[in-house]
């Protein structure tokens, strides 16, 4: 490595400006130790001497890339947003404000392990340098990133736990006078209300993961293999390499703002991370007392006192800034959320950001899987589900990492009796005892955001050996379907992977056609429906349910399935059903005929024809680099063969909402896809939504955007000497 190092720097180092003290200095000492190549499709490979110069070159290079973006995350995480959106983010801030606090987060980071401390300094570090040396670039609200900032946003998912809190039920709470919503009710009964469903069912989320991992027997070359496919919104994470001295060496997909690979891999091993494990977030119903010197909550035999506090929150007006001031309250299970049937609802999770900011870094140093379990032992990831892979032949799953033990007398699907101490967590379960696969002798292992009982088919976990908060998604359409391409999957090649990871079956319609054609064959010979619906009918029939671009019956089938599933949403919530669920129990013929009959009224509204093909509806496009993307039809778009994944599809592509052209534009679904292959050499080849920079005059921009669409993918460029021979601009920051 030093080696390696010492030839990057044939480059004239950077020369530390005269007189430079304090902080600055820092920055050219740190600038003097980085080297980054940016290869042909401008992903940053960050060459550090120390892992702290590899975080300093590594978050300069995504400022460089995008640095609204990480500003923007840094706000959400801080609940400072509202200071550059105004008053529509108040109650999004206040939510974050919550549990963070930032007097808290200066001491926690004083208090962390050297070295941690370390890489936080070199993480502001960076961004300091970086908006020091770009006048261009004008921050919205954080002018200068201090170190304790990097512990407001640990984990590297979308939202975080606080996400699970419903904002407006928040604002209604904290918005209502405390007199109004401090008076003592009659005891009830907590209504249902959990993060958890009740009966296992499938996601209602357009959105999900995929996570696949190969075991040597079941791929042509003998080694291992990884599919990594998150599904987001686009552009929420960046692609590039951290490489250091002290044994850094990884690749992957970066939240932006953060200086950790989230899901990746390094020269040992990979990680995927997927959506929805164990239960790791609860709620108490808290019964109030008012009293004299103020208010109280009943737990076991006496009272104790809810902790107030105000929580001031600044946002932006044209005239300038204000500010509004909330009145908070705590129980010692959580902050209160809202109220309901009388009682205020508190909510508990896991709230320590040294040791999960710990957790996420150091699993990217991990050599082996005894090495990755180790980090998996410090039980600090609360959302996540990991599939493994490794250059052993090791294949793992890890379903959910922290889940706390709780009395399985109680149902923590609802909120739970807060003056009851036997519903009070009892420490966390051990890496041991929750749901986890290692070498499953099937050769495959998988999650799809479902549930663990089908991860590696007949050698899945069985559901009856766990308690019920073990997990908190039942099955999906991506489960079967993923069931179906990996037990086929035989000498896997990189290449057969990237297609069983983008194989078209849409598995929902082989349950919730068969009754529509049924509905449809039952009619009466005078029926008029029957001649007006004989063509589509006959479309349908005919379908393989496989999407394509140029698939007339695709379109038919998700115009139809979305004009059911909007117009029964209210009726699956009454019902306490998943609408996808309605969708198959509820429906009766006559309403999946008039949904078919409405659906070709859409299309032929919007398209001047129902007999159109889904390519030339749904649409990738990229026109500018706001947050959130000014979809226009008259503009250049692409067409994309991929749907949701509510409707079974690996490849997801989900539409902006709300819906404002006639032409569907994805906004979130696939974005980082990487396929690797564990050997003496990795080899990977990936794919990112767009491009690599978020700025629109970049050939960055969208050089990526036609492979996206079609799902067709480049080479990763790993080793220095792929790398320089791929080379597009090589310097110093």
């Amino acid at each position: 490595m030093k080696l390696l190092f010492a030839a990057l720097l044939c480059i004239p180092a950077l020369a530390a400006a005269s007189g430079a003290t304090g902080e600055n200095a820092r920055w050219q000492q740190h600038a003097k130790q980085v080297h980054i190549i940016r290869d042909n499709w401008g992903i940053a490979h960050v060459y550090g001497k120390s892992d702290a110069d590899a975080v300093f070159g590594m978050i300069y290079a995504q400022a460089e890339d995008d640095f609204n973006r990480i500003e923007r995350n840094y706000l959400i995480g801080l609940g400072w947003l509202a200071q550059a959106e105004g008053e529509s983010a108040l109650y999004s801030d206040l939510r974050a404000r919550l549990f963070i606090d930032a007097g808290r987060l200066q001491q926690q980071y004083r208090t962390a392990p050297a070295w941690l401390k370390s890489l936080m300094d070199a993480w502001s570090d960076g961004l300091n340098y970086f908006l020091s040396t770009h006048s261009a670039v004008h921050p919205k609200v954080i002018q200068h990133f201090e170190p304790w900032m990097a512990l407001s946003f640990t984990e590297g998912s979308i939202g975080g736990d606080i996400e699970t809190i419903d904002v407006a039920q928040l604002q209604k709470f904290y918005s209502t006078p405390p007199t109004a919503r401090s008076m003592p009710a009659a005891r009830s009964t907590p209504a249902a209300r959990s993060t958890l469903a009740s009966d296992p069912a499938p996601e209602e989320s357009q959105g999900g993961s995929n996570g696949f991992a190969i075991a040597p027997k079941l791929t042509a070359s003998g080694h291992a293999m990884l599919w990594i496919n998150p599904h987001t919104s686009y552009y929420f994470r960046s692609e590039l390499q951290m490489v250091s001295e002290q044994g850094l060496n990884v690749y992957g997909a970066v939240t932006w703002g953060q200086f950790f690979v989230y899901q990746g891999f390094n020269t040992h091993n990979g990680w995927m991370h997927t959506s929805y494990g164990g239960d790791a977030i609860d709620e108490y119903a808290e019964d109030l007392v008012k009293k004299s010197d103020g208010l109280y909550y009943r737990y076991g035999t006496g009272l104790k006192k809810f902790r107030v506090d105000v929580v001031t929150i600044p946002f932006k007006q044209d005239a300038g800034m204000s500010s509004r001031s909330f009145t908070v309250y705590h129980s010692h299970h959580g902050p209160i959320i809202r109220a309901e049937n009388g009682k205020w609802i508190a909510i508990k999770l896991l709230q320590a950001p040294v040791p999960a900011l710990s957790q996420s870094y150091l699993r990217t140093k991990t050599t082996d899987y005894a090495s990755f379990r180790k980090t998996q032992e410090m039980r600090t990831d609360t959302s996540n589900n990991t599939v493994y892979a490794d250059v052993n032949g090791t294949i793992a799953y890890f379903h959910g990492n922290f889940i706390p033990k709780r009395d399985t007398s109680f149902d923590f699907t609802r909120p739970v009796d807060g003056s009851n101490p036997a519903t009070e967590w009892q420490g966390p379960h051990a890496v041991a005892d929750t749901i986890t696969l290692l070498n499953p002798s099937n050769g495959w292992l998988f999650n799809s955001n479902n549930w663990p009982f089908s991860a590696a088919g007949d050698q899945s976990p069985k559901r009856e050996n766990y308690p019920r908060y073990m997990w908190t998604k039942g099955e999906n359409p991506r489960g079967p379907h993923a069931v179906e391409v990996l037990s086929t999957l035989h000498n896997a090649t990189l290449d057969s992977l990237i297609a069983a990871g983008y194989d078209g079956h849409l598995t929902a319609f082989d349950v919730l056609l068969p009754p529509l054609i049924a509905a449809y064959d039952a009619l009466a010979g005078a029926d008029p429906k029957r001649a007006d619906l004989k063509e589509a009918i006959g479309t349908l029939r005919a379908w393989n349910r496989h999407t394509s671009a140029d698939s007339v019956a695709t379109a038919v089938a998700i115009f139809w399935g979305q004009g059911l599933i909007e117009r029964n949403a209210a009726a699956a919530r009454v019902a306490n059903e998943p609408a996808y669920d309605y969708l198959v129990d509820k429906l009766t013929d006559a309403e999946r005929i008039d949904g078919l009959t409405d659906a070709l009224a859409k299309l032929q509204q919007d398209f001047g024809r129902w007999q159109i093909a889904w390519g030339e509806i749904n649409r990738f496009q990229r026109l500018t680099d706001d947050i959130v993307q000014p979809f226009d039809d008259t503009r250049p778009s692409l067409p994309v063969a991929f749907v949701p994944s509510q409707w079974g599809a690996l490849a997801s592509f989900v539409p902006s909402k709300p819906r404002k052209t006639k032409k569907i534009y994805g906004s979130e679904g696939n974005s980082f896809v990487a396929a690797v292959e564990f050997g003496p050499t990795i080899h990977a080849k990936a794919i990112m939504s767009g491009g690599a920079s978020g700025d629109p005059s970049s050939p960055h921009f969208t050089d990526q955007a036609l492979m996206f669409s079609q799902g067709r993918f480049r080479d990763v460029f790993f080793y220095l000497e792929d790398v320089r021979a791929h080379a597009e601009r090589s310097y110093q920051p």
